[in-house]
């Protein structure tokens, strides 16, 4: 089987997990697909390629600053986002670091300042810019509707349009627990009182003893961090390297299983306590 015939085959055992109801159908049958090729599940399509990988990554020429691996979009300026802690609340009782980690890479769609279909790495040859290159092509919305060109192809004002100011949002940077876990050896942070700022929290465990990578369970899963934990994403505090609360945290971009691509059900609240001890 050529590689071509290998990639329609896997595309089709997806469209089969969707309709069988599997509970992972991949982010082929997700929103996150903006290809020509898509499922019509997505909010937009676009008909500059049907690749689904590269509107994020690029094997190569990729910029290495952001967290996620290859990413293939040029990324917005941290500082030019103003952050749930400067509204100056009293129940946000960890240290709160500039946008960064796996959060500046979502942002650099979700903040509403460049197109989709600009990337770093764009298919064919020749398309590469490491300032952006703009790919050709027309976007279309929901049911074939047009979007307008040059937009970032929100066919209508939405939520996932954060923009700069994440005040209205869930804080991201900020300390898991309100801090604490930084000091601890084990391969749990449980907290508590001289464990953490705030005990109102669930424990949060590393993949393995010494490895910085941490997850909130939410599974209980025996072999360790799954898709529908909560991941906690490792970032250098005042107090030593420990887990930070991220976008991606709650949300998992391959895969919609969940709706708003959680990474969890949040029936009965399941993702708010998750983390949350309420």
């Amino acid at each position: 089987m050529n590689v071509k015939k290998l990639g329609q085959a896997l595309l089709a055992g997806t469209v089969l997990a969707v309709a069988s109801g599997g509970a992972w159908a991949g982010i082929a049958a997700t929103k996150h697909n903006l290809s020509n090729a898509g499922l019509g599940t997505q909010t937009n399509s676009f008909s500059g390629t049907d690749e689904i990988c590269v509107f994020c990554h690029t094997p190569h020429g990729a910029d290495v600053s952001a967290n996620p691996p290859l990413w293939n979009r040029t990324l917005p300026d941290p500082g030019t986002f103003t952050t749930y802690d400067s509204l100056g609340t009293t129940t946000l009782d960890g240290e709160v670091l500039g946008v960064g980690s796996v959060s500046i890479a979502c942002l650099s769609c979700h903040d509403g300042t460049q197109a989709m279909n600009v990337m770093i790495n764009a298919p064919g040859s020749g398309n590469f810019n490491p300032a952006g290159f703009t790919l050709a092509g027309t976007w279309t919305g929901p049911a074939g509707t047009a979007v307008p060109p040059g937009s970032l192809a929100y066919a209508t004002p939405s939520v996932v349009n954060l923009e700069k100011d994440l005040t209205n949002d869930h804080p991201i940077g900020v300390e898991y627990a309100g801090g604490g876990c930084e000091s601890v050896a084990g391969v749990t942070c449980t907290p508590g009182p001289g464990v953490t700022n705030d005990p109102d929290f669930n424990a949060a465990t590393r993949t393995a003893a010494g490895v910085d990578s941490w997850f909130v369970d939410v599974t209980g899963s025996a072999a360790g961090r799954d898709k529908s934990d909560m991941i906690l994403y490792t970032r250098a505090f005042a107090a030593g390297t420990g887990p930070s609360v991220e976008c991606a945290s709650c949300h998992d971009p391959h895969t919609d299983v969940n709706p708003t691509f959680l990474r969890t059900s949040n029936a009965q609240s399941g993702v708010c306590l998750a983390c949350h001890v309420k």
